[in-house]
């Protein structure tokens, strides 16, 4: 089963070649993803050192290494920072967008596949917690058990593995009905391989796009709770602490939350602009 997901994954990727869009926003994930990877090589001064406050961009530090991005109120070097605080963001969204998906995943093939009452109160329970506003969502559940990453994760799971589960149930009564399904029921093949095997691999051209999608939403998500103050405790690099952190002084100082927002939003962008060219193949597909 998981060869089958891999090798489909592959072939989708693989066709993104013919879309410049799509190429264009792999790019720029490409870009932070080396930079992430390469942030002690990168990062010409320690995240947390204090420096030199209000450093503005192309100070020279000592003679010899220079503030490319500026420093921050406490004398932190923002490029380092936003460098390191790019692990943040694409160890823990992708995180927790897996564990959304594991969980929606589930509920929607079991809803769409067995129906009846499974559906039913599946389907109550996604309701009743998409009738909350997602933020408020989010708040709600940080402020209750406590701010620590776990319960980030946790928070963006709950709030986001129903509409996950909508998108699969909608996708699984149609495949349902298909020949190879009721060939493998036939068969007399179990119901877990049925969904996992005959269900799921043929529903992951429209979840591809989903995830990219759902990773950028959940990047702002991070984001803005770190604005919020309920993201990763300091002096955790964290591109929304960087701009909370920073906003009273972004009249005087602006390259103090400029920086930030701008990794966040080219981040954003580039999920947005693959998960555009990956949209357009599975149309033309």
């Amino acid at each position: 089963m998981r060869g089958l997901l891999l090798l489909r994954l592959i072939s989708t990727l693989a066709q993104l070649r013919s879309s410049w869009v799509g190429l264009i926003g792999l790019g720029i994930i490409l870009f932070w993803l080396l930079a992430a990877l390469a942030a002690p090589w990168l990062a010409p001064f320690p995240p947390n050192a204090t420096l030199l406050p209000f450093a503005p961009p192309g100070t020279v530090f000592e003679g010899s290494k220079t503030f490319l991005l500026g420093t921050d109120h406490l004398g932190r070097d923002i490029l380092s920072r936003i460098l390191y605080g790019a692990r943040t963001v694409l160890v823990y969204a992708p995180l927790a967008t897996g564990c959304a998906y594991v969980v929606g995943i589930a509920m929607g093939l079991m809803a769409g596949y067995k129906r009846g009452w499974v559906d039913a109160l599946l389907s109550c329970i996604s309701d009743i917690v998409l009738s909350f506003p997602v933020l408020v969502l989010y708040v709600l559940i940080i402020a209750t058990v406590g701010v620590s990453i776990v319960n980030i994760v946790l928070a963006i799971t709950f709030a986001s593995a129903p509409g996950i589960m909508r998108i699969v149930r909608g996708l699984t009564l149609d495949l349902r009905q298909r020949d190879y399904v009721a060939a493998a029921q036939l068969r007399g093949e179990p119901t877990l391989h049925i969904l996992l095997v005959e269900i799921l691999p043929n529903a992951l051209g429209p979840l591809i796009v989903d995830v990219c999608l759902r990773l950028g939403y959940v990047t702002i998500t991070i984001g803005a709770l770190g604005f919020l103050g309920l993201g990763l405790p300091p002096p955790t690099p964290d591109w929304g602490s960087m701009i909370n952190e920073t906003r009273t002084m972004a009249q005087v100082f602006p390259w103090m939350a400029l920086f930030p927002c701008l990794a966040i939003s080219s981040l954003v962008l580039g999920l947005n602009l693959l998960a555009d060219g990956l949209q357009g193949m599975v149309h033309r597909g």
